[in-house]
């Protein structure tokens, strides 16, 4: 035993130390039950379910109010029933500027697919007003610019219903960026395939620029309305007080711009408008027109027996050329375009043995069928939209040639008739021209005529074709033999007669070759069908070049 030291103390120092404190054992990890394959697509259902919703049941029913539809609804009118396929349905905006986050809906602000009409594709878009009152933000640059796409890739018609707020301000420059890539999209289709705008509420500000860039604009009375600056901001900028309607209304742009090419009645008017328009056009501009059964009687009947009896005896007395048209085409089926503006032309699409053909006619009951600014560009547009699709075209002219007057001097009718003129000789497709009765001067050139590249141009016995009218002409050149005649208004005929005997004959332009051949107004629908059976396999080549340039 060591001294000094106690048993106690020596067992302590050789005892093993003690075992460490056991630490508790971690609680076993708490695993989420993983949602079943029968949970996530109840979830699916439910987000679809919403997605589909109004953005605001408010604003849905002041839709109906007003008397108009909410999108959805639309493209259910538009399309075969149970054919829309919608995409991008769950895409929602990303902008957390001024609390915007705080409300994302589905779709943000429109509704985008494809579906059929009368079973044929089409792409379409349709702005959703009861979201963010339709305004434009990124996402709706992304998805239209994707069904864009979509429509060029597949070659289908693309419609777009327009009814939006315009650019969303808490994007800022996004929402601008949005309307720069549709238009682009909408610019590099032209051509390619056919794009039609249907106006269902307001349409302002740049937002205006792309529909306007399409081929065909539909409004409707009274709820549709475009503009670049609104009555507000007109009257702060200039004083001006001038209302909605009166600024940008349906009645405006269908009569007075031509903004528009068919004003509706409402909106399912407008949809029927549309439905019937793309029952005459291609998908596309390598693909042929709907072909549709008809019976072609290559004899004369009394329908077309009428037409001989159609023109009155007195050269200053006007008809309807509408009668012409219905007489010729199949079924008398003409679906007009751009009816009540420039009233003066008539342009619009019908069927030869079942196939679309688009027409152009002077409409002699109104400024006596002359062509003045508005009739050339209203004619030339929808030529060089033929052209862009090869549909043939059918000219019927009865012209006294451009109507004169400083007005139209001063507002550019040498330009601006001139586009006409240019979009004849420019087009390639088989053309058809009929010479009714006059044909004077420019008139006679721009409408189609031989010299502008009509493949086969005929003209009734009645017609007169020359530089000007036997009045006038005769007052220019026999005025001083006239006024010293002992009888001025014998004097008179015999002069006229040996003007339109030597001058605006028919036959003479007929024996110079300017015409193919003279024929009884009944036998113009047959006529016109046998042209168009040989003109069916032209081929017209044109010289390399990058686009031409019209006198815009």
């Amino acid at each position: 035993m060591t001294a000094g030291v106690s048993d106690q103390e020596r067992a302590a120092v050789l005892a093993p130390p003690p075992a460490p404190a056991q630490a508790p054992e971690p609680p076993e990890p708490v695993v989420p039950r993983r949602a079943g394959t029968a949970e996530r697509i109840a979830e699916f259902r439910r987000r679809r379910q919403v997605a589909r919703q109004p953005g605001s049941p408010r604003a849905a029913k002041r839709q109906h109010v007003l008397g108009k539809l909410t999108a959805r609804e639309r493209i259910d009118l538009l399309l075969d029933p149970d054919s829309f396929v919608e995409t991008d349905a769950f895409v929602r905006h990303r902008s957390t500027n001024f609390g915007i986050d705080a409300n994302r809906p589905a779709g943000d602000g429109v509704v985008t697919g494809y579906g059929t009409v009368d079973g044929r594709q089409v792409c379409v878009y349709a702005q959703d007003v009861t979201s963010f009152n339709g305004s434009v933000g990124e996402m709706f640059g992304t998805k239209v610019g994707k069904i864009l796409d979509l429509a060029v890739q597949t070659g289908c018609p693309v419609i777009g219903i327009n009814d939006s707020s315009g650019a969303r301000i808490q994007e800022g420059v996004l929402s601008l960026s949005a309307y720069g890539q549709v238009a682009r999209r909408v610019v590099r289709a032209s051509g390619v395939i056919p794009q039609i705008s249907l106006i269902m509420g307001v349409c302002a500000g740049g937002a205006v620029y792309t529909p306007a860039a399409t081929d065909f604009v539909v409004m409707v009375d009274k709820t549709s309305h475009m503009f670049v600056t609104g009555p507000e901001v007109i009257r702060k900028v200039t004083g001006e007080r001038i209302s909605l309607e009166a600024l940008g209304g349906g009645k405006v742009h269908s009569a007075q711009t031509g903004n528009a090419h068919y004003l509706a009645t409402d909106e399912a008017d407008a949809i029927a408008y549309v439905r019937d328009l793309l029952a005459f056009l291609p998908a596309n501009n390598l693909d042929e027109s709907p072909t549709y059964a008809a019976t072609t009687d290559l004899t004369t009947t009394d329908t077309d027996a009428e037409l001989d009896a159609l023109i009155p005896d007195a050269p200053e007395h006007g008809y309807d050329m509408r009668e012409v048209v219905e007489r010729v085409v199949d079924d008398g089926d003409f679906l007009e375009v751009h009816p009540a503006f420039a009233p003066n032309i008539l342009c619009g699409f019908a069927r030869v043995e079942g196939t679309s053909v688009g027409v152009v006619a002077n409409q002699p009951l109104h400024l006596a069928g002359s062509l003045d600014i508005d009739a050339a560009e209203k004619a030339a547009r929808f030529v060089r939209f033929c052209d862009a699709f090869n549909i043939p075209i059918i000219t019927l002219v009865d012209v006294p040639g451009f109507l004169p007057g400083a007005v139209q001097e001063h507002a550019g009718i040498i330009r601006r008739g001139a586009k006409l003129g240019f979009a004849y000789i420019e087009s390639t497709v088989p053309k058809v021209t009929v010479i009714t009765r006059k044909a004077f001067g420019g008139g006679y050139a721009v409408m189609g005529s031989k010299e502008l590249g009509a493949d086969v141009c005929f003209a009734w016995p009645v017609a007169q074709i020359g530089v000007m009218g036997a009045q006038g002409g005769v007052d220019m050149l026999f005025r001083k033999e006239i006024m010293s005649a002992p009888d001025p208004d014998d004097a008179r005929r015999t002069f006229t007669e040996a003007y339109e005997d030597t001058l605006t004959s028919p036959y003479v332009a007929a024996e110079r070759g300017c015409i193919d051949d003279v024929i009884a107004p009944s036998e113009t629908r047959v006529a016109i069908t046998r042209a168009l059976r040989a003109l069916r396999t032209k081929r017209e080549a044109v010289a390399p070049r990058k686009h031409s340039n019209i006198p815009l």
